[in-house]
């Protein structure tokens, strides 16, 4: 390694590289030329003795050591921008952002839409959604990854901060025409069909079940999938249930011959919360998405 002098200027590439995995979207979001970020990086491995950044793809992932070293650097880096972002108010008007947000299928389906009609009087704002395992999601936030990720109720460490943004109820899809359909759904109509369970998981009961199991019942499951899409064009072809969250089923039944009912008995909610890292809590480019994000019902 060489000497322990280095440019504060060049910590900001560094994560500005690991944070985007990219020397273009880097230099895009430096405002600086490629070029310019390719020197930097030249002397950021001069300094450490390591690539700190190899090419997979069309990714630029970090070594061993760069990854120690942002673990290490980062509490400090943060602390000096939030210093420096108490003077510079964020103006989505006339300031260049990508955003990174961590959403699943659904949640894409439901929030993107009313969040990119916000956004449309700031084209200088972009928005880039993820997929991340929900054990990466803290990993990911802490190293600046993504700056927000919206799931249901999961265990974090108060090193990550989190709020309710929406409460979903659960409801019944049928196919249009279903015999099912021609009276309010009861138990022993619900019990007597079988079901579509969507799960990311292997295996295991979803939360509907342990409501059901709670009530000494249980449903006959023919079919576990990993999508909402999928299921519903299942059920529109079949005699299956789907049980699913209300806002991402109004969306697909207008685009399908599906009817919505209520359920044969009180489900539990599906609690939807907003996730960021605490540390970058009052940065005012978060704190303005994240105003966004709340508005969406």
């Amino acid at each position: 390694m060489a000497g322990n002098r280095l440019d504060l200027n060049l910590l900001h590439v560094f994560d500005t590289i690991y944070r985007e995995g990219s020397l273009t979207r880097a230099a895009k979001a430096l405002h600086l030329t490629q070029p310019a970020v390719s020197h930097s990086l030249s002397r950021l491995r001069d300094h450490f003795d390591d690539l700190l950044f190899t090419r997979q793809g069309n990714q630029m992932v970090p070594t061993p050591l760069a990854r120690r070293f942002l673990e290490s650097m980062k509490p400090g880096l943060t602390q000096i921008q939030g210093a420096v972002n108490q003077f510079h108010a964020f103006d989505p008007a006339n300031q260049r952002k990508t955003y990174s947000l961590g959403l699943r299928d659904v949640l894409e389906s439901t929030f993107l839409p009313p969040l990119m009609q916000r956004l449309n009087a700031y084209p200088e704002l972009e928005i880039a959604s993820k997929r991340i395992p929900r054990r990466d999601m803290e990993t990911q936030l802490a190293a600046g990854k993504l700056d927000f990720a919206v799931d249901v109720l999961l265990p974090v460490s108060n090193q990550t901060s989190h709020e309710l943004l929406r409460q979903d109820r659960l409801v019944v899809l049928a196919r249009e025409g279903h015999p099912l359909t021609a009276n309010p759904l009861d138990m022993g109509g619900y019990l007597s069909a079988r079901h579509v369970l969507v799960s990311s998981r292997a295996e295991g009961p979803g939360i509907e079940d342990f409501e059901l199991s709670r009530l000494g019942v249980q449903r006959s499951i023919r079919l576990r999938c990993q999508h909402y899409y999928a299921a519903c064009r299942v059920v529109e072809q079949t005699d299956l249930l789907l049980t699913m969250p209300e806002t991402y089923a109004q969306i697909i039944s207008e685009r399908a011959n599906i009817t919505i009912m209520n359920p044969p008995a009180d489900l539990p909610l599906v609690d939807v919360h907003l996730y960021w890292h605490t540390a970058y809590g009052q940065e005012p480019a978060l704190i303005w998405l994240r105003e966004q994000l709340k508005a969406i019902q």
